[in-house]
Parts: C-alpha cells; structure tokens; sequence
C-alpha cells in the first residue's frame, strides 16, 4: 500500500513538471534547469538518505560508480535535458501522452534485458500503444506516417522515455539503497553538468517571479520527493509494475491542463486512450503470475 501511494505522488508531483517546465524554458535554457533543481535537490536528498538509510557514500561511490554515473546520465541528465528541450517545442499535453508510452516500454525492455517474461497479450498492448502514439504525432492521421516532419518535441520525448527505461532497469538491478542512490546520481550529474554551464552563461537575477516559482517547485517536488519515492517504489515492485502508474502522469497533467484553461484535442484524446489501453494488456500479468503474487502477498 506504501508504495502505491509513493507512486501516485510521484507521478503528480512529476505532471506538475511538464506545466512549470514549459513556463520556465522559456526563461532557462534546459541545462540550466537541470542544474539548477538537481543542484538544490542535494541538500535535501544527502541529509534524507543518512537519516533514512545511513550509508557509507565512500563505499557505495567506490563500489557502484559506474552504475551510479550511468543512471545519472540517462535519468538526471538525459531524460531532463529531453524532456525540457521538448518542451520548448510541444506542449505538456503532448509531451505527457508520449510519456505514457513509457509502461509498455518497460515491459519490452524488461523482457529483453531483464528476461522477464512478456505473454501475446503484453505484445499486443505495445503494438496498440505504439498506435497511439503515433496517432498524436501525426495529429490524428495515421497515414502520414511515412510523409510527415513530426514535431521535434515528440521525438525528443521518445528518446527521453528510453533514457528512464534503462535508468530504472539499472536502479532494479543496483545492489544501493534506493534514496542513496538518487542522491550519489544525482551528485555525480551536477558535476557532470557543472563544465558545460560556461558555455551558456546566464544571469540569474533576470528571472521572473513565474520562473523562480518554477524552479522552486521542480526543486522540492519532481526532484527530491519524486524521484526518492519512486526509487523506492521500483526496489520492492520492480520497474515494469512501477512503470504502469506512469500512465497517471498524463490524468494529472489533463486536470492540470484544464484547470488552466488550455484546450485538449481530439488527436490528443483519441490518441491518448489508445496507449492507455495498450499499456494496460502491455503490463497485464499472465495468470500464472497473478497466483504468485497472490500467494505471496498472502505470505
């Protein structure tokens, strides 16, 4: 029960970033923002994960580095500087329901690497969520496949979900306390980042009251309380049943959305409900594995 409800705050606080996110790229570059909220993030993560888990990060780093440096690229990096950068190009609407075709990716990525078993129902439900995504990259006409110049967004958006696939894959796999390794990751991903900032100087003093609002709540919430719980999460239920609550980020970002007042549409709707349901047969279990979860839970 814990872990649903770290889940389901993650993915809100993380929908709450595509909002803010569009605001304040248009004031950050991308590799600002991501320096900026991971470089504030560690003075909560490192005083959380001693209080909470009491590492030796002198082990841990000297142990896990490369898998520590890897997920650090792929999921602090990688997946931020796509994901703002699509932003500067689509909307968080858009940018949402191409990330909801995360779960099935998962599922695939777990059955080729992970071996995890992946049934015909799972490949049907990633072939219809394939469908529709590419339904709203082509806004609803599917035969533009093969003659279009799709948003570069979108396909910033894609190649971001393959950042957090691997990144989760390899935080399943790491033998690290799941708060310590965000906070070792993330450490080395604002090193990583730190050279690069002289090449895009910027003056801090100019942002708006919007932005630095932006920053300040991408800083607390989809940085250090997302990613802690969500780490969290994947160690016990691993990343393709973690995966499926991704779906939520889109149904947060829609109320979001409207609340706003911005229109949602129909490509985006059709679309969207297409992956929905593709990702759910996509991580649906086989019935021998519903057994064994149920005997387990029952133990």
């Amino acid at each position: 029960m814990r872990e649903r409800i770290f889940l389901i705050l993650a993915n809100l606080f993380w929908a709450g970033n595509y909002v803010f996110g569009k605001y304040v790229v248009s004031e950050m570059s991308p590799l600002w923002i991501t320096f900026t909220r991971w470089f504030l993030s560690l003075a909560f993560l490192i005083p959380i994960s001693y209080f909470v888990e009491r590492p030796n990060y002198r082990k841990v780093l000297k142990n896990s580095w490369l898998s520590l440096s890897c997920m650090g690229l792929l999921g602090v990096i990688g997946y931020n500087l796509l994901l703002y950068g699509a932003l500067e190009y689509t909307s968080p609407m858009n940018a949402s329901l191409v990330n909801a075709l995360n779960p099935a990716m998962m599922v695939f990525f777990s059955f080729l690497i992970l071996k995890e078993r992946m049934s015909w129902t799972n490949v049907v439900g990633f072939a219809l969520s394939l469908i529709g995504v590419l339904f709203i990259l082509t806004k609803g006409h599917l035969e533009w496949i093969f003659q279009t110049t799709y948003n570069r967004g979108d396909l910033m958006m894609i190649a971001a979900n393959l950042c957090w696939v691997f990144y989760s894959i390899i935080g399943k796999r790491l033998a690290v306390p799941p708060i310590t390794a965000t906070a070792s990751s993330v450490a080395l991903s604002v090193i990583f980042l730190f050279p690069f900032l002289f090449l895009q100087p910027m003056d801090m003093t100019q942002l708006s009251v919007k932005g630095i609002t932006g920053i300040i709540y991408m800083w607390l919430f989809p940085s250090v309380c997302s990613f802690a719980f969500w780490n969290m999460a994947v160690k016990k239920v691993g990343p393709s049943h973690a995966g499926v609550y991704l779906n939520l980020i889109t149904v947060f970002t829609a109320i979001i959305t409207l609340i706003l007042g911005e229109k949602i549409l129909a490509s985006q709707i059709i679309g969207g409900t297409l992956v929905l349901i593709g990702v759910y047969f996509a991580t649906k279990p086989k019935p021998k594995e519903k057994v064994i979860k149920k005997v387990h839970a029952q133990l």
